[in-house]
């Protein structure tokens, strides 16, 4: 564990509230969390020792802790770390870091002319709420980015405190690797979210419980054998005539799943390609089934 700190969240939402309060159960301090009135009960009910301030009093928070976790939203941090920073709330020795998996560094710049250091730690993991992000941090992989190597050193020690199993990741590669991450998890509940639509439109008024094995057998494969073998359907089969029948209806009932139908249907012939389990044949039969359809 890294020495026990002081720390100030600003901007106490599900994300920032659970990691900070694995750093408390982890033996360091957290003493003060700003925030609109609506997350006053839960920073009461979560971070018990720590003083609530409105979020215009977020500098009052910020200049009492050696941690100052900035966890607004991503397109907020640069405009609130550079508020804080024109009130004077940083101070040599203090980390100030924020927990985007899309936003660099360069965000908390206007941190770094006080003498305080700066790094980013995003959970590689989905926060419903705060109460299951304290439950699912541990054992979560979590990205560090830093400047230096005491910056790397110094995250990965809290990423342990909270329970995470700290990688390191590079600035200029965050937003892929968030892009990434978006693909691994919200647009997979987006598709089953469309399949869900789609099996409703056919009838079956209980979609979810009658496809969920399929989708998890789907993605228990995944894992198991990696997606180039566990790939199914007629993408890898260069079967066209069933893509042009699911278009065809798709067509007819649900238009708005064209296109992403089209679009993933891509993405599978290009991953059975790369598998060697699509032949050159095979892709031309798919390629101009799909071309009817863009």
């Amino acid at each position: 564990m890294t020495r026990s700190t002081a720390v100030a969240v600003i901007g106490a939402g599900r994300v920032a509230t659970a990691f900070a309060a694995r750093l408390e159960r982890a033996g360091h301090h957290v003493v003060a969390a700003s925030g609109r009135e609506s997350s006053r009960d839960r920073v009461q009910r979560l971070l018990t020792r720590a003083r609530f301030y409105q979020f215009d009093q977020a500098n009052e928070a910020a200049e009492i802790a050696e941690v100052v976790l900035i966890g607004v939203p991503d397109d907020l941090i640069a405009d609130v770390c550079s508020q804080l920073a024109a009130r004077g709330s940083f101070h040599r020795g203090q980390h100030v870091l924020h927990l985007s998996g899309s936003v660099g560094l360069d965000a908390l710049s206007s941190a770094l002319p006080s003498g305080s250091e700066i790094l980013s730690l995003h959970p590689l993991q989905s926060f419903p709420d705060a109460d299951q992000g304290i439950v699912r941090l541990p054992g979560s992989a979590v990205a560090v980015t830093a400047r230096d190597e005491e910056g790397f050193a110094y995250g990965e020690a809290l990423a342990r405190d909270v329970g995470g199993k700290p990688f390191r990741l590079a600035d200029e590669v965050k937003p892929l690797y968030h892009a990434a991450a978006v693909f691994a998890s919200n647009y997979l509940v987006a598709v089953e979210g469309m399949a869900e639509h789609l099996f409703r439109l056919a009838g079956l008024d209980d979609a979810l419980r009658f496809f969920e094995p399929l989708a998890r057998t789907a993605l228990d494969a995944t894992f198991a054998m990696g997606p180039g073998d566990a790939l199914t359907g007629p993408a890898v089969r260069g079967d066209a005539g069933t893509i042009d029948r699911n278009l065809a209806a798709l067509a007819e009932r649900a238009p708005e799943a064209v296109p992403a139908y089209v679009a993933l249907a891509t993405v599978a012939a290009d991953l059975a390609v790369r598998r060697g389990r699509l032949t050159a044949e095979g892709r031309a039969r798919v390629e101009e089934a799909l071309r009817a359809w863009s």
